[in-house]
This record gives structure tokens, sequence and C-alpha cells, in this order.
């Protein structure tokens, strides 16, 4: 039977989801953990996936077994164990260091609309993928990723830009990741068009 998304999420089972916003038709796969997340309408995870402190836009590939927002432990601490933080789970406080967990909520991570996350890739706190972006299976992002730009390896290093630089900046103009659902099922038949006439077609009409 063919799985139908619709207005609301669809989630799969075996799945923790803490503080999570989850837009139109969008797909949690099988044992995901979510805390402190924003996905965007049409993006979707594989399996295994666990994303914390991260907002992710419209029309996002995520693949199985990816970590985004690895959470830090104190590096600059006598001791790198969490019973620093963790003070209630081994009975040496009544309460936790909430200003730690507010400084890991704050290292954000951004992932850009129609993006692409290979399996297996690590993004680290803070990082910023830009819009139409691709990490390669396996990469390990450390640093921002500029729009339309293809990253592999550890740490990920660019190997090349999807399109050239005049057609990267019609498609941010043209932005068909905000177009109405109506809109884009109406226009479908012009994704499937070569890049070049897609940008022709929608970038005059000034959209």
């Amino acid at each position: 039977m063919i799985l139908r998304l619709g207005e609301a999420p669809t989630i799969h089972e075996n799945c923790q989801l803490y503080n999570a916003e989850l837009g139109r038709y969008t797909e949690i796969g099988l044992y995901n953990v979510f805390e402190n997340v924003v996905l965007g309408d049409f993006s979707y995870t594989g399996r295994f996936c666990t994303l914390q402190n991260v907002e992710i836009g419209r029309f996002s590939n995520i693949a199985d077994m990816v970590r985004i927002g690895p959470v830090f432990h104190p590096v600059e601490r006598p001791t790198l164990h969490h019973f620093t933080y963790r003070r209630i789970k081994y009975g040496l406080a009544e309460s936790d260091d909430e200003l730690f967990y507010q400084w890991r909520r704050e290292q954000k991570a951004y992932i850009g609309h129609d993006t692409w996350i290979g399996h297996g890739a690590i993004i680290m706190p803070g990082v910023r993928i830009g819009n139409g972006a691709v990490v390669g299976s396996g990469a390990v992002v450390t640093k921002d990723v500029d729009p339309y730009r293809v990253v592999v390896g550890v740490p990920a290093k660019p190997i090349k830009r999807r399109f050239a630089e005049d057609i990267l900046s019609k498609l941010e103009a043209i932005k068909w990741w905000d177009w109405p659902y109506e809109t884009i099922k109406a226009r479908l038949d012009d994704f499937c068009l070569p890049i070049n006439e897609f940008i022709d077609k929608h970038y005059r009409a000034g959209e």
C-alpha cells in the first residue's frame, strides 16, 4: 500500500520527540530522536536519525542514521563526565546545571530548503547548511556550507557547485519552496525540465 502524506506529520514507530515543531507533509522515520527541532513542510528523515537543536527548512531530504547537532561535553571543566550538569541523576544536587543546558540549546544548527543530507552524515552544532546544498554520506560538517555546494569527507570540504553562479542566484530569487501546495501541484512537470528551462520559465515571470 502506498503511504500518502498529508497536513498532519507522519511519525513512524519508536520515535522520541521533545519540543518538536513539524510542518505539513513531513515524515519521521523509524527510531528517530528529536529534541528542540523545527522541521519544515515536505521535509523528511530516514531511519535511526538523531536531531538536536536544529531548524530545518522545507523540502529537506535527510537519509538514514544522520546526526545533527550532537551536544557538547564541557571540555573546559576538570571532567568531561555529565555528572557536573546531570546532577539530580546522580543524587549530587537538587537541581541540574541549567546554564549549561541553555548554552547547549543556543548552539543551534540551520539546514536550508531543498537540501540533501546523505547517509550517516554528522552536522555539528552551530553549522549552517545553505539552500540546495548536498552533504555526502559519512561526512562530518564542522563549518558552514554555501548554498548549492556539494561537500564530502571528514572534515567535510566542498568539491563542486551544483549549478553556475547565475543559476544559483536565480533559484534563490524564485524561491519555489515558498510556493503554495496547489502551485507546486500545477507546475509539477516543470520540476522535471532542464534547469535552464525551469529558470527561463519562472525567473522571467518575476516569481
